[in-house]
């Protein structure tokens, strides 16, 4: 059987995670075109043609974004409608049936051993040792409703199913998915259960019953939902029982709920830092340019500004300036100093640090 496979095209995110709002002006000079050219171009070689190289094969035209691909998992299937017709049929129409499936209810659904035996390992096992009455066997599953069996007997065969009553007997079919090993069937229950189905009052419950059918997809999907919105989920009536009759489950999920609190203050921690590294790196380029070009009024001694000083393309300049014709003048003697110099004052011992050329550098006491 062929499978459609998802589209791989997606797009890169960002590295950072975030944006700068602030009046960061980053400029990348272009490159000239005529050096790319030619690393684009593809070289000549001095060997003669071989006509017996074979072609190579063309570039795609075109390329299918991923908005474009289809969400429902019936549009994956590539089997002609057709041959699915023709095995909902026989579902249907019982044509030759040697087993009867009996439901809750007592109601028997003719089908056939060969077909049940082939979608699921445990239902050959229970073929095998039911007992044989007229020529028919005879196995019961108990525990859903009627219509969840049926269901559940129709996609053993076609894979097909109804969307409402795929999403009235989901719970129902999620577990004879998995008490039966029919994991196709188990993917559409997890599916249709990530879409739409889970609230806020049942998501409890399903995380649960995830867990006890071995759905570690949906689980993860639960217990995301419920670090999300903890605050509601923990009111519910769920949540309640299961802290009644499963504590440790509740201990598991109060501790996601603060790991998740600790990650995004962790992540908030880092942001900040990384935006008071990027405010001081540019301090510093500010303050180097200010001493050794000059800018406006402030610049270094053996160079005369121009009235009409073009306006600088270092947003912090302005400030920096303003902070150092504060330094150069300020009388504060008060305990603990003024603030405005300590900031100065960091500043020109940051550069001194990282500087490179003390003995050439412009910049006051660099040295």
């Amino acid at each position: 059987m062929l499978m459609a496979s998802p589209d791989l095209d997606s797009t890169w995110p960002s590295s950072s995670g975030y944006s700068f709002s602030g009046s960061f002006d980053i400029r990348l000079e272009e490159a000239n075109s005529a050096d790319i050219l030619p690393a684009l171009e593809v070289p000549t070689s001095s060997v003669p043609y071989n006509s017996s190289i074979p072609k190579p094969p063309p570039l795609r035209k075109k390329i299918i974004s991923r908005t474009k691909c289809v969400n429902r998992l019936s549009d994956f299937c590539s089997v002609p409608k057709e041959t699915v017709d023709t095995w909902d049929k026989l579902f249907k129409e019982g044509h030759g049936a040697d087993v009867y499936v009996i439901a809750e209810d007592e109601s028997c659904i003719p089908s056939h051993s060969s077909i049940l035996s082939s979608a699921s390992p445990v239902l050959e096992n229970l073929l095998r040792q039911a007992r044989v009455k007229n020529g028919m066997r005879y196995i019961k599953i108990p525990g859903v409703p009627y219509d969840a069996v049926l269901l559940f007997i129709r996609f053993l065969y076609s894979s097909r199913y109804e969307e409402e009553e795929m999403k009235k007997f989901v719970l129902h079919l999620l577990v004879l998915a998995h008490s039966y090993s029919v994991l196709s069937l188990k993917r559409v229950c997890v599916y249709f259960l990530e879409q739409d189905w889970l609230t806020k009052e049942n998501v409890v419950d399903v995380l649960q019953l995830a867990r006890n059918c071995d759905a570690p997809r949906l689980s993860l999907f639960c217990v995301r939902m419920v670090v999300k919105d903890f605050k509601a989920i923990s009111s519910t009536e769920g949540w309640k029982v299961m802290k009644r009759s499963n504590p440790a489950l509740e201990q598991e999920l109060l501790e996601s709920v603060v790991e998740s609190d600790t990650r995004k203050e962790e992540r908030l921690k880092k942001m900040e830092e990384k935006k008071v590294y990027l405010q001081l790196n540019e301090a510093m380029e500010a303050l180097l340019h200010i001493c050794r070009d000059g800018c406006r009024t402030i610049g270094p001694r053996d160079k005369v500004l121009k009235g009409s000083q073009v306006a600088c393309g270092f947003p912090a300049c302005k400030g920096l300036e303003t902070l150092v014709r504060h330094f150069s003048s300020c009388k504060t003697r008060v305990p603990g100093g003024c603030v405005h110099c300590k900031r100065m004052w960091q500043l020109l011992e940051l550069h001194s640090r990282m500087c490179n050329e003390p003995d050439a550098c412009k910049v006051p006491l660099c040295r």
